[in-house]
C-alpha cells in the first residue's frame, strides 16, 4: 500500500535530521495518513479512502465528499476517487 493521500496526492517528503553538532544523515517525512469512511449524499453510500488528515479537514471545509470531489483536479485524485467523482456527474 503506498503512502499516498488518495484525494490529495500528497506523498512522502524527504529531508534532513540534524543533529545539535550539525551532521546531517537523510529521513524521509510521511503524511499523517487515516483509514476513514466517507458518506456521499448524492450516492447514498459510504467510501472507505486513506487519505490525510489535512484533506480531511479540507473535506469537512467543502461541505462533504461530493462537494470536494466537484472542485478537485483529476491529476490529485487516485483512480479509486476518480471513479467516484464520474459516478457524481453521472448522478
Amino acid at each position: 500500500m503506498s503512502r499516498v493521500c488518495e484525494l490529495t496526492g500528497k506523498g512522502p517528503m524527504s529531508g534532513n535530521n540534524v543533529s545539535h553538532a550539525n551532521n546531517k544523515t537523510r529521513r524521509r517525512f510521511l503524511p499523517n495518513l487515516n483509514e476513514v469512511s466517507l458518506i456521499s449524499d448524492k450516492l447514498g453510500r459510504t467510501y472507505q479512502l486513506r487519505i490525510s488528515a489535512a484533506a480531511l479537514r479540507s473535506v469537512d471545509h467543502r461541505g462533504g465528499l461530493d462537494a470536494f470531489l466537484a472542485k478537485a483536479r483529476d491529476e490529485e485524485l487516485s483512480d479509486r476517487a476518480l471513479k467516484i467523482k464520474r459516478e457524481l456527474a453521472k448522478a
